[in-house]
């Protein structure tokens, strides 16, 4: 009996030894992870899918990063807030947002692009016959005025001939619009497309007109950063980018499923929709583009900026005095170095 008890001391022990060296050892490991506060551009949906994909799969602590996230409520704010104080390192955003923020002297640059192609456009019933601007002449048209989209309406509706008066342009939230436009109470959307056409085509199967197609092109959404960041973290920030750029590449090699897994296994209090996700997924790939011999996914392609400027000068959104370089900060996104790491999965 006394045998037993000795022997059950000893393996008690042994096995609080092996607890504390257990303990000490994710906490040196915790300690040895640099932390990055990320700021995101609304709620959970399709566009942080790599976010949440690499978070799942330990991909950022496996490239010595402490990430954490925190949802926005809409780019414009989250431009604000990352770029004029310090809780967070890195925003993801509409980058045009970014880039107006910018021209009025708010000291942030883009560090990593992953929809290329503007993803803002119509939205339009697949049963209407609205397959251009010119065709909304006495149409309803839902969209919200102080949301990005609204200054380019002018420009879509004068590529198809017509002007405002020729249409009954209907202003609601944008938390609202989806539904407005959903039940019928309009006959076309404008919206943010990959968020919006998975949502709406539920109930009311839709499709597409981007304005992208009629000369109104810009990058849309990705990784920005302020610049004193960028000076103090730019190794951590480009870390980040890198792993978040080779993380869609992952997805878009046919991985989406588990990519809708893992935000649903990430954000479990949000109740999303799988069948949402993959649709915004599945619609926010075209945006991506391919980027030209030799760009790897996520780094800034220069042509694609100079268009941007263009675009967002040509109706007083910015200014032309500072080159498209001003905008983005090259030579941060390197997806290849994460290549051995993703290929484990």
């Amino acid at each position: 009996m006394m045998m037993k008890k000795i022997m059950s001391a000893a393996w008690l022990r042994i096995a609080m030894s092996a607890t504390g060296c257990l303990m000490a050892a994710a906490a040196a490991t915790a300690q040895s992870l640099e932390p990055l506060a990320v700021r995101l551009d609304w709620t959970p949906w399709g566009v942080h899918a790599a976010f949440h994909l690499a978070q799942q799969n330990g991909w950022y602590k496996q490239a010595g990063l402490d990430v954490r996230f925190e949802d926005g409520n809409g780019s414009v704010t989250t431009v604000q807030i990352v770029g004029s104080g310090d809780s967070f390192d890195v925003g993801h955003a509409a980058l045009a947002s970014m880039m107006i923020a910018r021209d009025k002297g708010l000291p942030v640059k883009a560090v990593a692009v992953f929809a290329r192609r503007s993803d803002i456009g119509l939205l339009v019933p697949d049963d209407s016959n609205i397959k251009g601007p010119a065709d909304l002449k006495g149409k309803k048209v839902v969209y919200t005025a102080g949301s990005l989209e609204a200054p380019f309406i002018d420009s879509f509706l004068a590529a198809g001939g017509i002007k405002r008066s020729d249409v009954e342009l209907l202003n609601v939230d944008a938390a609202s619009k989806a539904t407005t436009y959903a039940v019928g109470r309009a006959d076309a959307g404008v919206s943010t497309i990959p968020f919006f056409l998975p949502v709406v085509s539920q109930s009311r199967p839709s499709h597409a007109i981007s304005f992208a197609d009629y000369g109104l092109n810009m990058p849309s959404f990705g990784i920005f950063a302020n610049e004193d960041k960028l000076k103090t973290r730019g190794e951590a920030i480009s870390k980040f980018a890198s792993v978040t750029a080779r993380a869609w590449q992952y997805i878009y090699d046919g991985h989406q499923d588990e990519a809708v897994s893992a935000i649903i296994a990430q954000r479990p209090q949000a109740r999303l929709d799988r069948k949402v996700l993959r649709g915004q997924i599945d619609a926010l790939k075209p945006f991506f583009g391919t980027p030209p011999a030799g760009t790897p996914i996520g780094a800034p392609v220069p042509a694609n900026w100079e268009q941007a400027v263009k675009t967002l000068s040509s109706v007083g959104l910015i200014g032309t005095k500072a080159p498209a370089t001003d905008y983005y900060v090259s030579g941060l996104v390197h997806p290849e170095k994460y290549d051995a790491m993703v290929s484990k999965k």
